[in-house]
């Protein structure tokens, strides 16, 4: 009798590979980063944060409204940070290293824009600690809330 079934080795690497269509496409754009980067393509500041700014413009109009406000309230309260492209989201980096983002709903097909922190956020508060916020709307009292948590982060 023939064996008719496949290892699950050989069937695991043609069906799946563990990452999803987004998660792909975000590892291709920061592959792409990495390239402009080093290429010499985003030279200054001012040509990342052209690039954050385009990256926010491209964003459905809900989600660009909010992205437009919290890149304003980052560089507000923290001037230090420096705009720039991770996984083809907007982020802000403190001596070459992440601390914040903002994730548009649509980039893994989720529900809500996100404003995330990084490892490298000082946003530690004993055991437990969110490092990610869903942000449907900005009310005064949230863009209030953000503004400290910014400037906690790059203490």
């Amino acid at each position: 009798m023939p064996n008719t079934q496949k290892s699950a080795k050989s069937t695991a690497a043609t069906s799946y590979d563990g990452f999803t269509d987004e998660e792909r496409a975000a590892m291709k754009e920061h592959a792409q980063e990495i390239k402009a980067v080093r290429g010499g393509k985003r030279k200054t500041k001012a040509d990342a944060e052209a690039a954050v700014l385009e990256k926010i413009a491209e964003m459905p109009e809900a989600d660009r409204v909010i992205a437009e406000r919290l890149h304003a309230l980052i560089k507000e309260n923290a001037p230090e940070l420096a705009p720039k492209l991770w996984y083809g989201m907007p982020a802000y980096a403190k001596n070459g290293k992440v601390v914040c983002f903002v994730q548009a709903a649509a980039k893994f097909k989720s529900r809500y824009l996100t404003l995330g922190f990084d490892d490298s956020a000082t946003l530690d508060d004993g055991t437990m600690w969110p490092t990610a916020f869903a942000v449907t709307e900005l009310t005064a009292a949230h863009e209030k809330t953000i503004a400290a948590l910014v400037r906690k982060a790059v203490r």
